[in-house]
């Protein structure tokens, strides 16, 4: 059985992480996916033994931080930035015992040119440099595919490729239905299925407008089984290797920016909870 979780990009800045706590905790999601940025803002007024705090009493937990971006070929102004960004959220992640940060590769404003062999040695330089920071706080690197060609690393089979080259424990992927259903209308299912349990950290769910590749970007993003993806197959193929985490439904569409918070958590309950339980059900 999958859990039920929630990325705060599904509410953005229509919500506050203080309103997405309470919300989630009201419609029964198990795991919140923390915004570092929104997390920022919450710090301004509140401290990091307030979401302890809150946790503690609370059912729905700490899952992972939102994100780490444009991790590749950065220059030394760009890393210096990104690292300080990165200890940030190991130590507030090591404070609230949440788990994972989700790290992004880099986008360009075309299709990527660079090859795929420089494109492995970056990443797995980087991920390691990564990981050496965030081990000393218990923090895992979640390493996430997007699957248009502008980023350099697009496909479950590049990542996992990368992931299994660093080879430590502290680094795994994230797998998302719409990253593969942009790869090439998730001809990557299969690959999900090579995926060793023990570096699958994160499933995020979603679903698309049927739209062309090249057109369809993530602002089109829709609510679980309300598009295009074959969202069951990919649910099916992350529990098959063994993955029995949160369905984290993450969202970009503006769309739901502008509906009340509160509308779109319930909505994301309703519409992700039939993709969570396929196998018990088979069984039953």
């Amino acid at each position: 059985m999958l859990k039920l979780g929630y990325n705060e990009a599904t509410c953005k800045e229509n919500s506050t992480v203080e309103n997405d706590l309470l919300l989630c905790e009201k419609y029964g999601y198990d795991y919140i996916e923390l915004r570092l940025d929104m997390l920022q803002e919450y710090l301004k007024t509140h401290t990091a033994d307030d979401l302890k705090a809150f946790f503690a009493k609370s059912h729905i937990k700490p899952f992972a931080f939102n994100s780490i971006e444009n991790i590749n070929f950065c220059t030394p102004e760009e890393w210096e930035k990104l690292v300080e960004l990165f200890t940030f959220g190991c130590k507030v992640a090591q404070q609230i015992g949440n788990p994972y940060i989700i790290v992004v590769p880099t986008v360009t404003n075309e299709i990527c040119t660079r090859n795929e062999k420089e494109i492995f040695d970056d990443s797995v330089k980087v991920l390691n440099e990564l990981a050496d920071i965030a081990e000393p706080y218990g923090v895992k690197l979640s390493f996430e595919p997007i699957g248009d060609k502008k980023w350099c690393v697009n496909s479950v089979r590049q990542a996992l490729e990368i992931v299994n080259a660093v080879n430590r424990d502290s680094v795994g992927l994230t797998v998302d239905c719409i990253n593969v259903y942009l790869h090439d209308k998730c001809a990557d299912v299969d690959f999900i299925r090579k995926i060793p349990k023990e570096k699958l950290f994160v499933f995020h769910i979603n679903d698309c407008e049927d739209l062309p590749l090249g057109i369809l970007d993530h602002c089109h993003r829709l609510m679980p089984g309300l598009g295009a993806i074959p969202v069951q197959e990919v649910a099916d193929a992350v529990q098959a290797v063994g993955y029995d985490g949160p369905a984290c439904l993450e969202l970009f569409r503006p769309e739901y920016w502008r509906m009340p918070a509160e509308d779109v958590i319930r909505m994301g309950a309703e519409t992700t909870r039939p993709f969570l339980g396929y196998f018990s059900r088979i069984a039953d």
